[in-house]
């Protein structure tokens, strides 16, 4: 009966989920949101200047920055399709870069881009910069350039809080986990661990639903994406163990424009030596409980 009472719970908060923004889908405005009163400000630096990038030039003549961003991803990117306001994490980093370089944040134009146009929306001056769980990696470096990484993310799992046995991907043995059909996540989950009972649905809400509703026993991605699903819900959700993987999150610029790639490193730098970079974190994530790790070092790399 204990069970029963639970089980209906959990289906009425699932369908709350239902009807916030999944990944890939527009949903209505999420019940809870980023602590707005607990963001850091951002100090324009209004001496600062760039005039060996051409993507900063351009910037500077129309009076905002345009940035690519995500607008499905709770407490990362997300979009409020009542108001059209942009929050979470990805997009404070977003304004601290454009604090550092000089302009408003309150001016930046975001715009939705699909993960798939991300390099030929930079590669056109579409976007002068992209923040939106962008991992690096060397093919995408031969097309456009990553400041950071930020953030480094990395394959986790998310649970119900009342699940004691499941502690990492060694415990998946005869459970049934969920994620999105055709995921790096997936295939490493149905390769590594073999006596897992892997299910995969189009997007990663169908998955939490089914969590929620006794229907599988952990959803799999990168912890930034399950720790956005337990901060709506961290009565009900919590992401458990070590990241198995490793994902290091990166702002992507114009290939050849090194002078915004550098400028953009020296801002991430500096927001985090400031405490904005936790002070976003604890405000946006951080409300799923897990606490704002060490970020990683910024690979200030050269090219030829």
């Amino acid at each position: 009966m204990r069970r029963l009472r639970r089980a209906t719970a959990a289906l009425t908060i699932a369908l709350a989920l239902l009807l916030m923004p999944g990944c890939g889908k527009e949903g209505s405005p999420p019940a809870k949101g980023p602590r707005a009163g607990q963001l850091p400000t951002y100090k324009v630096d209004t001496a600062f200047r760039l005039p060996a990038s051409p993507t900063w030039r351009r910037a500077k003549r129309r009076g905002h920055l345009t940035v690519g961003v995500k607008e499905d991803q709770p407490y990362l990117g997300e979009r409020d399709p009542a108001t059209g306001r942009y929050s979470g994490f990805d997009i404070e980093i977003a304004r601290m870069m454009s604090a550092s370089l000089g302009f408003d944040p309150r001016t930046i134009r975001f715009q939705t881009i699909a993960s798939a146009n991300r390099e030929t929306a930079l590669q056109s001056g579409q976007i002068d910069y992209y923040v939106g769980t962008y991992t690096i990696n060397p093919l995408r470096k031969r097309l456009v350039g990553f400041a950071g990484p930020y953030f480094m993310a990395g394959q986790s799992l998310l649970v119900r809080t009342d699940e004691n046995d499941i502690h990492g991907p060694a415990d998946l043995a005869g459970r049934t986990v969920c994620s999105v059909a055709g995921s790096t996540p997936l295939q490493r989950i149905q390769s590594d661990y073999p006596k897992a009972h892997a299910v995969a649905y189009d997007t990663y809400s169908v998955c939490v639903d089914n969590l929620l509703s006794f229907q599988v026993d952990a959803v799999t991605t990168d912890n930034t994406i399950l720790l956005g699903y337990a901060a709506k819900a961290p009565n009900e959700l919590k992401v458990v163990g070590r990241p198995f993987s490793k994902e290091p999150y990166g702002i992507g610029v114009p290939k050849r424009d090194n002078a915004l790639r550098f400028a953009l490193d020296d801002a991430i730098r500096t927001h985090e030596r400031n405490g904005n970079w936790k002070k976003a974190y604890n405000a946006t994530l951080g409300l799923s409980g897990v606490p704002a790790p060490q970020p990683p070092p910024v690979d200030r790399y050269r090219t030829d």
